[in-house]
């Protein structure tokens, strides 16, 4: 890091102020708290972790010194469970990240799905099978996200973060209430468990003797996509 972008002295000593301070709040709220799962502490507890690691990332670029205090991760991120003691409903809401690894080798198996829905001649979707977008679209609709994630280097993708939600409710939601929007509204509080996959939290430099992703000419995509490895594909329903 640059001089120029340094911190200064006293914004890494504010900072230190800042810590003090919210260390004093949340001892307060801990001898006040009113429960086992207090709002209170909780608040004063994030204000904390904020707080130090502000002055962690400081200290570090003024003096390339760190603190002996650990800083909480995203397994710390949820309140404390406030929802319905026997749920009658739940919800999952899962999300995974995927690079475009090999573009071509996603082509090619968007256009082996839409010859194998067409075998009398090109369909409608032929040309869409031809974009990236398009492939993404023929693909996800043909094979259940599932098998996407458990095959996901046979169709030119590369895994990035995922997380995992349950969230538990009394009643379950009436069809076509949340489609607009399935992903807003989520109560924190009402979240039963969660379960978070990412590189960042890899104690290694990942020489551990799994596959590194292929770059997009590698082997010259298998010989200009010879997909013979691939060849476990699952047969097309010809009904479908």
């Amino acid at each position: 890091m640059s001089d120029a972008a340094q911190p200064t002295a006293a914004e890494v000593r504010a900072a230190a102020e800042a810590v003090k301070t919210a260390l004093d709040r949340h001892l307060v709220a801990v001898e006040r708290r009113s429960g086992e799962d207090d709002p209170a502490v909780y608040e004063a507890f994030n204000q904390l972790a904020a707080a130090a690691e502000v002055y962690d990332e400081l200290l570090y670029d003024r003096y390339d010194e760190v603190t002996p205090f650990e800083i909480p991760g995203t397994e710390d991120s949820l309140p404390p469970y406030a929802g319905p003691e026997e749920p009658n409903a739940i919800s999952v809401l899962i999300r995974r990240d995927y690079a475009v690894a090999e573009p071509q080798r996603l082509l090619a198996q968007a256009q082996r799905v839409e010859a194998a829905e067409y075998d009398d001649g090109p369909g409608a979707d032929q040309e869409a099978a031809g974009t990236i977008h398009g492939a993404l679209g023929i693909l996800f609709g043909e094979f259940e996200p599932d098998e996407i994630a458990s095959r996901h280097k046979e169709f030119g993708l590369e895994e990035g973060d995922s997380t995992l939600w349950v969230t538990a409710a009394d009643e379950q939601a009436e069809p076509g209430e949340w489609l607009e929007a399935p992903f807003e509204g989520v109560d924190p509080q009402g979240v039963v468990c969660r379960f978070d996959v990412s590189a960042v939290f890899d104690d290694d430099d990942g020489d551990d003797g799994e596959d590194t992703p292929r770059s997009q000419g590698a082997d010259e995509l298998d010989d200009v996509l010879d997909l013979d490895e691939d060849e476990d594909l699952e047969p097309l329903d010809a009904e479908r």
